[in-house]
């Protein structure tokens, strides 16, 4: 018996799942994370800096979107002039991210 075709995703703007966030602990990891995208062939979405984090968007194979991101330490969080706190969506240097070093073996499991 055939397995039955998966349903259509949802229709945009829709209810539903939105992402899955994974955090990396590491901007070496989240690196060594897009180097493993580049190697299996999987396209990206996106890549954003958002001031307190960086994060890669790609989408799995249901095509749920997947988050994958680091946060900067605080103390390097952009403020605003009244010390609020001053988030903001710009491109992400991939190529900057890429030359973080790699990770051992041990410390990247």
């Amino acid at each position: 018996m055939p397995a039955p075709a998966p349903d259509p995703p949802p229709p945009p703007r829709s209810t539903g799942l939105f992402h899955t966030a994974i955090l990396y602990p590491t901007r070496a990891a989240l690196a060594d994370a897009l180097r493993r995208l580049g190697v299996a062939g999987i396209r990206l979405d996106g890549a954003s800096d958002h001031g307190v984090s960086e994060a890669l968007y790609l989408r799995d194979p249901d095509q749920n979107g997947v988050e994958l991101y680091w946060d900067r330490p605080r103390e390097q969080w952009p403020l605003t002039p009244d010390g609020g706190l001053a988030m903001m969506t710009a491109p992400l240097d991939l190529a900057g991210l890429l030359r973080e070093p790699p990770l051992e073996q041990s410390e990247a499991s």
